[in-house]
Order: structure tokens, then C-alpha cells, then sequence
């Protein structure tokens, strides 16, 4: 690669004499890589080279030097090039500049410093350039950096970090997956603010939080009068959305006489609002998240099948906090640094009991559930330390739960691969291969009836 503080001058000059004088002159300076030509047949066919600056002699016997000037700027725009003349010409010397020459310089006493000053001047704007593009560069890396959204390091999250970068350069609709707290807006954010419309609206819409006869004017806005309490217009979260993103959270809940309307808006890319006539335009990225498997509720007649199709996309699935491993502690130092500097308290450390603890437990709420028992151990502890007691676990988690009960080893192995099975959409394989037991095993248990797998 080369180094950004080296110039790389090109010397056209058909004086022998002259031309050696000048590439003497400016290879004292370390800082510059020059060399010189004589005719401009040798100087073409070493252009590929790319240098910074080319030296031009106006009067060359085998080609004019505007001529050499075009076709310089034609085939490499980016080349800077002072021409030297033996003759004063106002005229000439204005429309070399308007044609790209970066000076005009004419022989005389003068000229060797000339040349130097505007070859310094030069030299500090390409040091500015290459800053200038490494600054872009930075910008790009920033782009593509989720770590302010997405926390953690696992298989998973990196894995998730990928298709965002992907989902982030189109608008394609992306469909969020995942169980309630396990971060489906954070991801949808991290899209939209890593997308060409991250300076427009991000709008979320929680579909389950709004009453049935409410949303329709919600999403679509509504016209004065158009029905009672209809006081003035108002539009709804599609044109809020406008230009930006839409974010559609548990579309699962979308009373399905209402999907046809949300079909024909995404198809046309327009609406009428609740008791209007007027077609209003829209345009703006649709991202959708549930925690629902929409084909199962699509093959139970809940869900429509062309707008699943529609709004499938790209699929993301978040996984459950609990399969993520050591996520767990770096989320939970996390948001104990983050909440530690919000309140003005002293920063604290989990001790690895304190670790122990969250690593074992199931997190039932996700990372939602992990922040706030994050927070509380944060004002429960007096000390810079936060120990197992600080953390108010939920005891009746579904998982916890089966120990509540006496049962023989045999009935808690059962239960647990019923869990698995269930929790795996009975992928016998994938049960076997996350509890360590052979496969041959479960199937024993199917074939005596011990658990179900269908």
C-alpha cells in the first residue's frame, strides 16, 4: 500500500537538460518519488502507474500540451497537473486552468521555487485526502458496528449481526422472530439506523397493546367526523413512518379482518385513511416481529397465508437468553455499568457466585427479565460488589418449577425430554444432541409411550 505522505511526481519534459535539472531539483526532498519523460508516447504508456502530479511541458514536439492535459484528465481525473511554459500567455494559461491544470508556471529564475511551493501545497492536499479517506473508512466500520444494539458475543449474536448487515444495504421486509424480552425491537432498530433511511422516522407499533377496534385508524389515520371522537384528521403510523421505518411488533395479533387492508396497503404502497376518499402515497421499510410461529397460525386459519408470504422477508430469529451461555454475564455488566452511570452510583462487579447464579437460571423473560434484576441488585447491594442475595430470581419459572414437586428420576427424565421435545419442535436429534444422550433413547421413550412427539 502505498505511503500516504510519499508524492509520486511525473516529469513530461522534452529538454534534456531541463528535464534532468528539474528531477534533480525535486528528488532532494525524500518525501517525493519522481521520474522523468521525454516524449509523451513514453509518458502515456506509463501512466498506469498513477502518480499524484505531473510536471507538463506546454510545448511538446510531439503532441500540445492541452491536448496532453485532456487527455490526462479524461483517462485519470484524479492526477493534479502544473504545466510549465517558456512563453507568459494570459490566455493560455486561463484556459489550461479551466480545464483542469492546477497552475500554470512559467520558465524563468523563479520557477524551481514556484514548482516547490505548489508541490507542497499539493502534497498537503493529498495528505488531506488519504485523512479524508480513512475518516470514510471509519464512518463505513461505524456503520456496520452493532455492538451499541446487539450485546453479547456468542455464536448466535454474531451470526445475527451478519444478516442485519445484509438486511441494513435493501429495504426488503424483515420478519423478527423470537420469545417475549429477547430483543426483537433492539434488532429492528439496529436495521433501521444502519439503513440509508437511519435519518428518517423509526415508528413502533405494539399490535397486542392496541385495541381491536382502534387499530385500523391507528396504522391508517382517520378523517374528521369519521367516527365518534373523530374530532380532527389524524394520520396514522404508516404516513408517520414515512421515508423511515415501520416497525410492526407482534403482527401475530392482527385480527385477521384487518390483514386484507394491511395486504393491499404493503402490495400498492398507498392508503385511504378511516372515512376518507383520498389515496395517500407511502414509503417507508416494513420490519415485523412475534413471538408466534405464523405459519402454524396460517395453517390454523388465524393468520392470512398471502400476507405471511408477503411479510416473511428476511427472517431473524433471536434466540432465548438461555442458549446464548456467557451472553449472560456480559449483558448483566452491562446494564449494570449502564444503570450505575445513569443514577450516579459507584461502579460495581458481579462476583462469581453472582455469575454462577445467572448462568443457571432459565431467564423466562429474556433479556428484558435479566435488566431489571440487574437494576434492583444494583440498588440492593451497599457495596461495590454484587452477590448472589442482590439477585431477586423468579423461584416458579417453568423450569425451576419442576423441581416443586417429589417425583422418582425416572419421571423427572421424562419430563425433561418432554420439555426438549416440545421446546424443539420435536426434532429428536437436536433433543438428544442438547441433553447428551443417545438418540436411540428418546425413541425408546416414543415407542413406550413415555412422550409424546407429535
Amino acid at each position: 500500500m502505498k505511503n500516504p505522505n510519499t508524492l509520486k511526481i511525473f516529469i513530461l519534459e522534452d529538454d534534456t537538460w531541463y528535464g534532468s535539472m528539474l528531477h534533480h531539483y525535486l528528488s532532494l526532498n525524500p518525501d517525493y518519488e519522481v521520474k522523468r519523460f521525454e516524449s509523451s508516447a513514453a509518458f502515456f504508456n506509463n501512466l498506469h502507474e498513477n502518480p499524484d502530479v505531473v510536471t507538463l511541458d506546454y510545448s511538446l514536439p510531439d503532441m500540445a500540451g492541452d491536448e496532453v492535459l485532456k487527455r490526462i484528465k479524461e483517462s485519470h481525473p484524479g492526477i493534479q497537473v502544473v504545466v510549465i511554459s517558456g512563453q507568459e500567455d494570459v490566455a493560455t494559461a486561463i484556459n489550461l486552468l479551466k480545464n483542469g491544470a492546477f497552475d500554470y508556471i512559467v520558465k524563468d529564475d523563479d520557477t524551481k521555487d514556484r514548482i516547490w511551493n505548489t508541490l507542497l501545497h499539493l502534497k498537503e492536499i493529498n495528505g488531506l485526502r488519504h485523512e479524508v479517506e480513512e475518516l470514510k473508512e471509519q464512518v463505513v466500520k461505524k456503520h456496520v458496528d452493532f455492538s451499541k444494539f446487539i450485546i453479547g458475543k456468542s455464536d448466535q449474536i454474531i451470526k445475527i449481526c451478519g444478516v442485519i448487515e445484509k438486511a441494513s444495504k435493501t429495504n426488503i421486509t424483515v420478519s423478527i422472530t423470537g420469545e417475549t424480552g429477547s430483543g426483537k425491537e433492539v434488532v429492528a432498530k439496529a436495521i433501521h439506523y444502519n439503513s440509508d433511511r437511519s435519518k428518517k422516522p423509526f415508528v413502533a407499533v405494539n399490535v397486542a397493546a392496541i385495541p381491536k377496534e382502534l387499530i385500523e385508524s391507528e396504522l391508517f389515520g382517520h378523517e374528521k367526523g369519521a367516527f365518534t371522537g373523530a374530532v380532527t384528521r389524524r394520520i396514522g403510523k404508516f404516513e408517520e413512518a414515512n421515508n423511515g421505518t415501520l416497525f410492526l411488533d407482534e403482527i401475530g395479533e392482527l385480527d385477521i379482518n384487518l390483514q386484507a387492508k394491511l395486504l393491499r396497503v404493503l402490495q400498492e404502497k398507498e392508503l385511504v385513511r378511516v372515512g376518507g376518499n383520498d389515496v395517500v402515497k407511502i414509503n417507508c421499510r416494513i420490519i415485523v416481529a412475534t413471538h408466534k410461529n405464523l405459519l402454524q397460525e396460517v395453517q390454523n386459519k388465524t393468520f392470512r397465508e398471502d400476507l405471511y408470504y408477503r411479510l416473511i422477508g428476511l427472517p431473524i430469529h433471536i434466540p432465548p437468553l438461555r442458549e446464548r451461555g456467557n451472553d449472560i454475564i456480559i449483558l448483566a455488566k452491562h446494564f449494570m455499568d449502564l444503570f450505575c452511570k445513569e443514577n450516579g452510583v459507584s461502579k460495581k462487579v458481579l462476583s462469581e457466585e453472582a455469575q454462577k447464579k445467572l448462568l443457571t437460571y432459565p431467564f423466562p423473560g429474556n433479556v428484558r427479565e435479566l435488566r431489571s434484576v440487574i437494576e434492583l441488585s444494583v440498588v440492593m447491594s451497599d457495596s461495590e460488589t454484587i452477590d448472589p442475595q442482590h439477585l431477586s430470581l423468579n423461584a416458579t419459572s417453568s423450569l425451576n418449577g419442576m423441581m416443586n414437586h417429589e417425583k422418582s428420576l425416572k419421571q423427572y427424565e421424562i419430563d425433561i425430554i418432554q420439555h426438549y421435545l416440545d421446546k424443539y419442535d420435536r426434532d429428536v436429534l437436536l433433543v438428544a444432541k442438547k441433553l447428551d444422550i443417545g438418540k436411540s433413547t428418546i425413541y425408546r421413550m416414543i415407542q413406550a409411550g413415555e412422550v409424546v412427539n407429535k
